[in-house]
């Protein structure tokens, strides 16, 4: 027989004083009397949680709310200085940062140069640089920061990151030297499921299993499974790039499991720039090249008729999904204008959607977002041509959507899980009800 336990004064006070400060966040300013019907305690609790919470300093008073009859009430808010916290973007090219206070509130985002050299040192100062150009009341509670790798937790380095891109990241025991280095406490995450994280409020939302595909230069993945981030045993569940496709070189056949082989040689940024360029779509880059492609194909905002298959170009049959290249070439040759424009999406598409159909075989999600500048180039026509393409593939009836997260969604997931362990650390807890990630 399992025996219950039983709550102590000082866990009940704990689970209430969290439940208010948590009420408080989601609703904005309150009344002693809206949190105690909001919370189902009785008036003279939620006055004694109030007045624990204020000596605390953890809630202060928001003024009088007036324009109701009767007695006056005071309201109170989470007290934004209880603590602050930073999200990282780090890419080759540059550092972003964005700081806000324990309640959300954004406080300022930046931009910095990357690391001048490959060094540690290097890597601190342009951190430490970064950092300072938002200055907070206080030093950041967290900082969680999203780079192109994941750690290894079974080793403590960055792993399932090139060194041309991350070598100032490749030390041993990462997370705990750039805290140490910096005296914040640091968390690395991969950037892709930082993405998926602060998708969970927008495109996913309600959806507790699903998958997130970056398609941009590189090609990653994240999962979501019962609303909570996949990571895999050794951090790189999601790294997709490389996943082995017919019509792409092997790594064995590449010589480099960073080179050109897989997925990434297939529907990645140079693949697919090369394919349009084949079918006579200009572009300066992929994202240029897919949104001109939409543009000569004719595609309304609605997407009107992507849902029928599409024509090829004259006398050209359409080249099998996963070809590397050399169908594209040939059907780029045949036509021009709306067909051959309409035939190369259909390649983007059935190339995003080779690789998918492995993922959403294995993993069975509810919903696949499609993020990414691929992606966000080729809108709602290419998001109906993958959907299109998958249900060919795969036995998967999960849902096709676009990201709806607007700005960095790096930043936005990394400030996300920033907020969760700073208020875990100064409110005793998460939610009563508990939460994900």
């Amino acid at each position: 027989m399992t025996e219950l336990v039983r709550g102590t004064p000082g866990l009940v006070r704990a689970v209430n004083d969290r439940a208010a400060l948590h009420l408080l966040l989601r609703q904005g300013p309150l009344t002693r009397p809206e949190i105690s019907r909001l919370t189902g305690l009785s008036k003279p609790t939620a006055s004694q949680v109030l007045a624990r919470l204020e000596h605390a300093g953890l809630v202060v008073g928001n003024g009088l709310r007036t324009g109701l009859p009767g007695r006056v009430p005071e309201t109170y808010r989470v007290n934004p200085a209880a603590a602050y916290v930073a999200a990282v973007d780090v890419t080759p090219e540059w550092i972003a940062v964005r700081a806000a206070d324990i309640t959300g509130a954004v406080l300022g985002e930046a931009e910095a140069p990357a690391p001048a050299g490959a060094g540690r040192e290097e890597l601190v100062a342009a951190l430490r640089a970064a950092l300072g150009r938002i200055p907070t009341p206080g030093p950041p509670r967290r900082v969680v920061v999203g780079v192109q790798g994941a750690v290894d937790p079974t080793t403590g380095r960055l792993a399932h990151a090139s060194e041309e891109d991350m070598a100032a990241w490749l030390f041993p025991d990462v997370e705990r030297t750039l805290g140490e280095a910096l005296g914040l406490p640091v968390r690395i995450e991969n950037d892709v499921n930082l993405a998926a994280v602060a998708e969970r409020a927008h495109a996913a939302a309600g959806c507790p299993d699903f998958v997130l595909l970056w398609a941009d230069e590189g090609l990653g993945a994240a999962l979501v499974l019962d609303g909570r981030l996949h990571r895999g045993h050794f951090g790189g569940a999601g790294e997709v790039g490389y996943l082995p496709l017919p019509g792409a070189p092997t790594a064995r056949e590449a010589g480099d499991r960073y080179g050109r082989h897989g997925y990434q040689e297939l529907a990645g940024g140079d693949a697919v720039r090369e394919l349009l360029h084949a079918h006579g779509v200009p572009g300066a880059d992929f994202a240029e090249a897919v949104a001109e492609a939409v543009r000569r194909a004719g595609y309304g905002p609605a997407a009107d008729g992507v849902a029928e298959p599409l024509p090829a170009p004259d006398g050209v049959a359409e080249a099998p999904p996963a070809s590397s290249g050399a169908g594209a070439a040939q059907a780029g040759t045949a036509g021009d204008g709306a067909g051959a424009a309409r035939a190369a999406l259909g390649l983007v598409a059935a190339r995003l959607a080779a690789g998918l159909a492995s993922i959403v075989t294995v993993v069975d999600p509810g919903l696949v977002v499609l993020a990414g500048r691929l992606c966000a180039a080729g809108g709602e026509p290419l998001r109906a041509l993958v959907e299109r393409e998958l249900r060919v593939l795969a036995h998967s009836r999960a849902r096709i959507r676009l990201s709806a997260v607007t700005g960095n969604p790096v930043l936005a997931g990394a400030l996300e899980l920033a907020l969760a362990a700073a208020r875990d650390e100064v409110f005793g807890g998460p939610p009563p009800v508990g939460r994900s990630f």
